[in-house]
């Protein structure tokens, strides 16, 4: 037997913090005769309380074998925070206690503005106790002036203790001081004649319960126990950012080179990721025509700040792919760009990351005024056609999403011949593409550009086994590290698809979306469908997909009843129809004895209150 009470408010004086004792509920079952337990064994060891965060829960022994458990929460946000806890713990509780201090009147407007209409709707039949505590300090006559706004008094009196008790139908009590009379002759007494009526009453309804299986003939129905807990399957961090930043430093599938007469170095880039971020790049790159960007700010950095060169020859730049080779831009301006490799860098990053640029940059040019010329170039080409630039105030970009996800993303270019350096060729149609975003975000594709293959040379490149809308939907994650698998057996292809080029993350997300899909279905829509789940089990295996084909046999052993009846249950291999046996639900042992009850009750014409 057990009893249960939650404790919720705050009765410490925020005034006199130092000296004030320890709390009303630590200091009752410290010194109550009623309740053992030692003061250091009251409080549980907080690595034992993690599942429980918002409580301060203390156990203790009351009437000698009453277990007394006790969740004390003094402060508001706290409790608020985890809302599914502090329910359940409220609607569970035998007893609730309210306190707060006199001379707090915070403590008392937070007890009554959040905790009492909590308490109202769980309330049911629950004994309360509001505990004012503290003795009042300073009390003064409340002002009466109508056009007076200042606070009536700096001390909660009775009358609005006492109206707050009238409203829940609760005991006040109040407690000048946590001493021997006020807390173990007074507030205890009340408490303890609490549990008394809360034993009793758990007595009387545990007596019921013995009556009503008293009923059964000394026969009970079999208890069904719950099925396995189904394996958790963890999420792969998303690399999207850092695959399309490394991409600048590994120097593959470059298409476009900055240079200054001026300036020695020679910056290499790739026109889609430059295109993705900026307007600015795409006037440059002919990817959009003036009249289609409509911003004549725009048009003027970029005759500004570029212009192509055309010229035959090149001396310098480097060249990955002799018969095809980068583009070549002249930077007018000098000073951006000798800044123009750090400029490159905060673009590829995600262009959201202004302080670190602006400190690159002030590492080069000594200069403030400089900087800041360099600075507000950057801001121009970043901005979006028809609106005023919106990147004044670098600073509060700082923690916003990377511009990969804005208008100008990199799916703009997706399944698109603008920029496209490679075709891929699938069920007689063909897919447009861009090997820098390949070669990025796939290691199988990179290796495949870069190698001794036929597709590092070739624009026209075959794709077999694998479906027209499977493939994009796999190009859409490369470019956009997200996807939405229109069922389960296109999430299944497309898993496959990920399996062969090795994107684990992509795996991971389909397999997540298989099991969401399987585990949203009742069970009657398992029993009718067409979808052959042993199957999807097969496939799962076949292709390395470890955690699906795991839960897949547990979501089988879960729905036995309904996948017994099945004919592709006689699919399953001898060690899969092994662990599928053994981990069924419910189980065989539970239908025996359910049918030996039946029987039971049939055979004594009795009639069943439970089934």
């Amino acid at each position: 037997m057990s009893i249960h009470i939650v404790a919720l408010g705050n009765e410490g004086d925020s005034f006199h913090q130092d000296s004030r004792p320890s709390g009303l509920i630590r200091t009752y079952l410290g010194r109550s005769p009623l309740v053992s337990g030692d003061e250091s064994s009251l409080l549980l060891n907080a690595t034992s309380t993690v599942a429980r965060p918002v409580f301060t829960e203390y156990q203790a022994s009351a009437f000698g074998n009453v277990k007394l458990v006790v969740h004390d929460c003094p402060v508001w946000d706290i409790f608020d925070s985890d809302w599914y806890t502090s329910r359940n713990l409220i609607g569970g509780a035998d007893i609730i206690v309210i306190k707060y201090n006199v001379n707090d009147k915070f403590s008392f407007h937070e007890v009554k503005d959040n905790y009492i209409p909590v308490i109202k709707r769980a309330l049911n039949s629950v004994p309360v106790i509001i505990a004012a505590v503290g003795t009042r300090q300073n009390e003064e006559l409340p002002c009466t002036c109508p056009l007076c706004t200042s606070d009536r008094g700096s001390c909660v009196s009775t009358t609005e203790g006492i109206q707050l008790a009238k409203e829940l139908g609760a005991t006040y009590l109040e407690l000048h001081s946590l001493d021997d009379f006020y807390i173990g002759k007074y507030f205890g007494g009340v408490l303890e004649y609490f549990m008394i009526q809360a034993l009793n009453q758990k007595t009387s309804e545990k007596m019921k319960k013995r009556k009503m299986s008293n009923s059964f003939h000394g026969i009970r129905p079999p208890q069904l126990e719950q099925p396995e807990k189904m394996p958790v399957l963890k999420a792969e961090a998303s690399h999207y950012n850092s695959d399309l930043h490394n991409l600048l430093f590994c120097c593959q599938c470059v298409d476009v080179v900055f240079y200054n007469p001026d300036v020695k170095e020679v910056v290499e880039a790739h026109k889609i990721v430059l295109c993705a971020v900026s307007h600015v790049f795409m006037l440059l790159f002919n990817v959009k025509s003036p009249a289609d960007i409509q911003d004549s700010s725009i048009i003027r950095t970029t005759q500004d700040l570029f212009a192509i060169n055309r010229e035959p020859v090149f001396p310098g730049a480097s060249q990955d792919s002799p018969g095809n080779p980068p583009l070549r831009v002249i930077v007018k301006d000098v000073l951006f760009c000798s800044c123009l490799s750090d400029i490159l860098r905060f673009i590829y990053s995600g262009a959201f990351q202004w302080e670190e640029l602006e400190e690159d940059i002030r590492k080069k040019l000594k200069d403030s005024g400089d900087v800041s010329n360099v600075i507000e170039k950057v801001k121009c080409i970043l901005k979006t056609p028809g609106k005023i630039n919106c990147l004044r105030n670098c600073k509060t970009y700082q923690a916003r999403k990377p511009l990969w996800f804005y208008s100008t993303s990199l799916k703009f270019f997706l399944n698109k011949p603008m920029l496209a350096d490679v075709v891929f060729e699938i069920q007689g149609t063909t897919v447009p593409a861009h090997r820098a975003i390949l070669v990025a975000r796939c290691e199988v594709m990179a290796a495949m550009f870069n190698g001794n293959y036929m597709e590092a040379k070739s624009v026209l490149i075959p794709v077999y086994g694998v479906s027209k809308e499977t493939f994009l939907s796999f190009l859409e994650y490369l470019y956009t590290d997200s996807c939405c698998p229109a069922g389960i057996f296109q999430a299944m292809c497309l898993l496959i698809c990920a399996e062969m080029y090795q994107v684990s993350r992509l795996q991971h997300i389909c397999e997540l979306f298989i099991i969401t899909q399987l585990q949203s279905m009742p069970s009657r829509e398992l029993a009718s469908m067409n979808l052959d789940v042993v199957d999807l089990l097969k496939k799962a295996k076949f292709h390395h997909s470890d955690c699906l084909s795991t839960w897949l046999l547990h979501f089988i052993a879960t729905n036995y009843l309904i996948f017994s009846q099945k004919p592709e249950f006689q699919d399953l291999s001898v060690e899969e129809r092994s662990f599928v046996e053994k981990h069924r639900w419910p189980s065989n042992m539970y239908l025996k004895q359910l049918a030996e009850y039946r029987k039971y009750i049939h055979s004594r014409k009795c009639r069943c209150l439970v089934m």
